[in-house]
């Protein structure tokens, strides 16, 4: 099992580890700063280097039960199984995530339908939602995403049960993709405090400390998908 750091603290970019397999789909260490691909949220990329040599990690996937496959480049050397090695993210790209990944939970927010699917890019992210009718002024959603935005909301974390969860199924904003159950707990992502809550769901993925880092974003075109789903791409402003 890899031991998931950026659940820890999404903002280590940089953590020892040690080589524990060469599975299928890559290197797997006794611990990770990558993110896996999940969720909507892609996977990380960065290096790994040893005493004697360095990998690039172009993708980070789920392997096998709990753990983390990291992807080497095509024709990369690997670390021998048992090597100590160092990792680094690409922080950029992770950030950039992190930032987009915040906004489509306020875009639930002022979108309050139910959610049909998701992506998160670097440069541009997108939520679907069961939505009949276009919306009458996307400025004033666009408007209401940054005036959330800049409220400078803390982004925080609990743990509850799967049972818990069955019983708060209103939780679940998200109908294509359930959240993770089985391992007997389910995360949860609070913007706001609990006491003047914005937004609380079950999310796996990495996250801003608060709002304000997201910075302004804008949207993009609003895509008709389906007779009852409509697409809302969304941009960063820088």
């Amino acid at each position: 099992m890899t031991d998931a750091l950026f659940r820890q603290d999404a903002y280590l970019r940089q953590a020892s580890g040690q080589v524990v397999s060469h599975a299928d789909r890559g290197v797997v260490l006794d611990q990770s700063v990558f993110y896996p691909n999940g969720g909507g949220q892609p996977g990380d990329r960065g290096t790994l280097t040893w005493d004697d040599g360095a990998m690039v990690v172009i993708n980070a996937l789920k392997g096998e039960g709990d753990d983390i496959a990291l992807v080497p480049e095509e024709g990369a050397v690997l670390p021998p199984v048992g090597t100590m090695v160092t990792q680094s993210l690409d922080w950029a790209q992770r950030l950039r995530h992190m930032r987009m990944h915040t906004a489509l939970h306020l875009l639930s927010v002022v979108i309050p339908l139910p959610v049909t699917g998701g992506q998160i890019g670097a440069g541009k992210s997108r939520l679907d939602f069961a939505m009949d009718e276009p919306p009458e002024d996307k400025q004033a959603l666009e408007d209401a995403l940054n005036a959330l935005i800049a409220r400078d909301l803390e982004v925080s974390e609990r743990w509850i049960t799967d049972a818990e969860l069955d019983a708060n199924p209103g939780l679940v904003k998200t109908m294509s993709v359930q959240p993770p159950k089985g391992a007997g707990q389910v995360r949860l992502v609070r913007i706001g405090t609990e006491a003047e809550q914005i937004d609380l769901q079950p999310c796996g993925g990495t996250h801003v400390r608060r709002t304000s880092e997201i910075g302004q974003v804008r949207f993009g075109k609003v895509e008709k998908k389906s007779r009852l789903n409509r697409r809302f791409n969304i941009h960063l402003a820088d």
